[in-house]
């Protein structure tokens, strides 16, 4: 109690410090790998990718991002065996946070996309286990985190292959494609404009004090869908397009109109992405400013501070600004070959698999989601279409994250007491 009342202030600075790293390297990691199939596909330039990102990574952070973060903050140590002594929490969870943001900032700059949530997750769980008891770690919840990584993928492949089959029959394998494209494409626009407003509206408004019912929330989102297929409806329309000439042109044009898709899915990935990714960053932060503004009581819950939101989305942004385009070009290229329909499959899958887990508390990695969403269209293609050797690249980096994370943090966690407990 002592350390906490005498330290209190500079506790929550190095916090802030530390939140801000991890909020920067899941900007440069997590957030490159949401927007790499955009790139990847040329829809977008890397500079116009950014931008989008900036503005609804953040919406989403600072909107709907509290649903998960109590989940990280509760779910997965027992606060139960930090009562007595609450600075060990607090040691802990500056030192997941150094350790998960440090770890992020390496592979971002080697260009790898691993998983923040199984950076922070690591940690938290390294410190716990070894600094404070095997037993303070909720192993089953550790262990259905864990499942989810294998079923979210595949959940969002499927979903993925779904979508990506249903273009080719509907649109790709017709006589006039062009026709059919200008047909469907408004449909698929909308369900990418319903899944963006369901989440904002059922999750987010009611961080800024708006709460709508459940049945008025799903009329909203369907008459925002509408109006979003009736605006995409519109922009296709204007694609200049010759009906006399060959398919390869058909296909070309088709190719046009989903890449006016790809801006709305980016939006919505975006969004998805920064509502629930931040609680990796402003997780462990919120549990450091309730101990010591509490004076060292470990509360059932706490409420965000104010300023957590925006630090987490501002750290967020930085990170994509600064260290971004270097997972881009390693996920947006390397897995399979992607047009703007095949980007766009992926990409609306993995926005409505992130959207899903997000609602229910679950945090699951948005990389291991996107990847999913990459490999279900190339396996609707072939498994020839698939990079093989940069797939199993990828899934070698995850593995090792979980224990690097883990003792970088137990590393740190020693250091910490180590000082402020002298």
């Amino acid at each position: 109690m002592d350390i906490i009342s005498t330290y209190g202030t500079m506790l929550i600075v190095i916090a802030a410090f530390v939140g801000f790293l991890m909020a920067w390297g899941i900007g440069a990691n997590d957030v490159a790998n949401a927007m790499g199939t955009s790139v990847g596909s040329k829809a977008l330039t890397i500079k116009q990718a950014i931008f989008i990102a900036m503005i609804f990574e953040f919406a989403g952070a600072y909107l709907a991002g509290g649903e998960v973060t109590s989940t990280i903050r509760k779910g997965i140590i027992d606060s139960a065996y930090f009562v007595d002594q609450p600075e060990l929490l607090v040691y802990g969870m500056l030192s997941a946070l150094l350790s998960a943001g440090i770890w992020l900032a390496v592979a971002s700059y080697l260009g790898w996309p691993v998983s923040t949530t199984h950076s922070i997750i690591g940690a938290i769980v390294g410190f716990a286990a070894v600094g404070v008891s095997a037993d303070a770690v909720e192993w089953s919840k550790v262990g259905g985190i864990v499942g989810s990584w294998i079923v979210t993928p595949a959940i969002s492949g499927f979903i993925a292959y779904l979508i990506f089959m249903s273009a080719q029959k509907l649109i790709f394998d017709t006589d006039k494609p062009f026709d059919n494209a200008k047909r469907y494409a408004p449909f698929y626009m909308g369900i990418a404009g319903f899944v963006l407003s369901l989440v904002t509206i059922k999750k987010g408004l009611k961080h800024v004090g708006v709460d709508i019912p459940a049945d008025s929330g799903y009329y909203i989102a369907i008459g925002l869908a509408v109006v979003v297929g009736v605006v995409g409806r519109l922009f296709i329309s204007r694609i200049q397009f010759d009906p006399k000439s060959n398919k390869k042109m058909h296909f070309a044009s088709v190719e046009k109109v989903f890449a006016v898709l790809m801006v709305v899915t980016a939006c919505c990935m975006a969004f998805a992405h920064g509502s629930n990714d931040v609680a990796n960053a402003i997780g462990p932060l919120a549990a450091v400013v309730s101990v010591v503004d509490s004076g060292g009581i470990i509360t059932a819950k706490a409420t965000l501070v104010w300023w957590i939101l925006p630090l987490g989305g501002l750290g967020i942004v930085a990170g994509l600004a600064l260290f971004g385009h270097r997972v881009i070009q390693t996920i947006g290229k390397g897995i399979t070959h992607l047009t703007p329909s095949r980007g766009f499959a992926a990409e609306l899958a993995a926005a409505c698999t992130v959207v899903i887990a997000s609602g229910t508390g679950l945090p699951i990695s948005t990389t291991q989601t996107l990847v999913g969403g990459v490999l279900g269209v190339g396996m609707a293609r072939g498994i020839a279409a698939l990079n093989l050797g940069v797939v199993r690249n990828i899934v070698v980096s995850w593995v090792i994250t979980l224990p690097v994370g883990a003792g970088l943090s137990i590393v740190f966690f020693y250091m910490f007491k180590g000082l402020l407990s002298a």
